[in-house]
């Protein structure tokens, strides 16, 4: 987060006083983005520092939520497996046809399958949290 911010001051900072941009910033950031966000994927999920819909929680029973609550990771665990097959499958084909960046041309193959390595823990971690006996009965969902 530190290097997206150091490069968009630097780009800023050179296109309005030396009306020379860094070229390739936009790239940069979104490449630096990609492993932020993805980066970050497993620990908010290990955490459980996603955003909750829990409307109903107060009038679920106590047993109920607890069969909700594996449902969901199951579901998630399903949608990120397919996830990570198919970003491995499209870094894949990338690598093949040496898909680049426009301006730096940078490979995408990496980002992309690390995306994929990156959604596949994260599975892991909703597949494990589904089966894991939890002892804090607001495990999930907490609020500020």
């Amino acid at each position: 987060m530190f290097a997206i911010m150091v490069l968009t001051f630097l780009d800023v900072s050179g296109r309005k006083m030396l009306s020379n941009s860094i070229t390739g910033s936009l790239e940069l950031t979104e490449l630096l983005m990609v492993v932020v966000i993805f980066g970050a994927l497993p620990l908010v999920s290990l955490k459980s520092e996603h955003v909750v819909f829990d409307s109903l929680d107060v009038v679920l029973p106590q047993l109920v939520k607890k069969i909700q609550q594996a449902l969901i990771h199951l579901i998630c665990a399903a949608l990120l497996f397919g996830l990570t097959y198919l970003m491995w499958q499209t870094g894949g084909e990338f690598a093949v046809t040496g898909e680049t960046t426009a301006q730096l041309k940078i490979p995408k193959s990496p980002f992309i399958q690390g995306m994929g390595v990156l959604c596949a823990i994260t599975g892991l971690v909703h597949l494990v949290k589904a089966f894991k006996r939890s002892t804090d009965t607001h495990a999930e969902g907490r609020t500020l």
